[in-house]
């Protein structure tokens, strides 16, 4: 993908947060930076400081902990969504996770500073006030989400509504971090997925 084609998916993906009109947009362009991921390549490591936030324009990534030398993956992102390790990005505080590339991916960033830069921006300032907050907003819902399944649902229940609303997730993701965010063995994920196929 080029850098035009990104930058016309990452216009589309940040309109449901802030638009631009095509000033404003020429201003704010030279604050972003573009980067890619090889497979398995990580994006934030633990004990790292986060410096940027990204839109995924191609790819997927998972987020996970290391705990007792076993990873548990706690979240995925794919195209057209957010990803950052943000408490870090904001507080400037060692990351407590890791995010890796499952595929290649490509991203359009900004940075800490440059966020900064805008936000002292006499044409942008507003607007980059007004992302800031529909973005920590649009994560905390999907942090309470996450929470409130895990709570509610079964892992039967987890599975159906991850299939509903991430079908190819199956085709992109291995089975391993599928059941490891689900919170189920591999096994445990099998015996569901032919259950549910031959209800």
């Amino acid at each position: 993908m080029d850098k035009q084609a990104q930058l016309e998916a990452f216009r589309k993906g940040i309109a449901q947060f802030i638009t631009f009109n095509d000033t404003e947009w020429e201003v704010f362009t030279p604050y972003l930076s573009f980067a890619s991921l090889g497979k398995k390549e990580h994006f934030a490591v633990e004990g790292k400081v986060c410096d940027y936030m990204c839109f995924i324009t191609l790819g997927a990534v998972r987020y996970y902990h290391i705990k007792d030398g076993q990873e548990i993956t706690g979240y995925f992102s794919f195209e057209n969504e957010w990803m950052s390790a943000y408490k870090s990005f904001l507080k400037r505080t060692p990351n407590t996770n890791y995010i890796q590339a499952l595929e290649e991916t490509a991203l359009v960033m900004i940075s800490y500073q440059n966020l900064q830069q805008m936000l002292n921006h006499p044409l942008l300032a507003l607007k980059m006030e007004r992302f800031g907050r529909l973005i920590a907003e649009y994560y905390i819902c999907c942090y309470e989400d996450r929470v409130t399944a895990f709570i509610t649902q079964t892992p039967e229940e987890r599975y159906i509504i991850l299939e509903k609303t991430a079908k190819d997730i199956f085709q992109r993701i291995p089975q391993h971090f599928i059941a490891n965010f689900l919170g189920i063995t591999p096994v445990s994920l099998s015996r569901i997925r032919k259950r549910t196929l031959l209800q």
